[in-house]
């Protein structure tokens, strides 16, 4: 079974993309902050992370730069979800290490499937 922790500090977008991963068979973790999920990216080593990217205390964009410059978590591939949809927020965020940029308007479907084409 394939892992994701889902990083968002709303609980409602948490709880949303838990039943989204749950019901497609990932076991999922959460974190409600960028810190939180450092912390459980070093100690579960999950196949993929999703986090927003506008989060309060440290951004997912400064949480990507901080798994990534660690040893232990640079290979975890990053999914940003986020309502930012502009060029140049998906360009930085490339810059900063994310894999794949989706938008929260992205369709059940369409998550499950980049998740899906991100760990297999």
């Amino acid at each position: 079974m394939k892992t994701v922790l889902v990083v968002d500090d709303m609980k409602t977008q948490l709880d949303l993309i838990d039943s989204y991963l749950s019901g497609a068979g990932f076991k999922v973790l959460t974190a409600s902050d960028g810190a939180e999920a450092l912390v459980k990216a070093k100690e579960h080593q999950p196949n993929v992370i999703v986090t927003d990217l506008v989060m309060p205390e440290m951004s997912g964009l400064e949480f990507c730069r901080k798994l990534k410059k660690n040893p232990t978590t640079a290979e975890i591939p990053v999914i940003a979800w986020t309502t930012k949809n502009r060029d140049i927020d998906k360009k930085w965020a490339k810059k900063q290490g994310v894999a794949v940029y989706l938008v929260k308007s992205s369709s059940k479907e369409e998550i499950i499937n980049t998740i899906h084409s991100v760990v297999n």
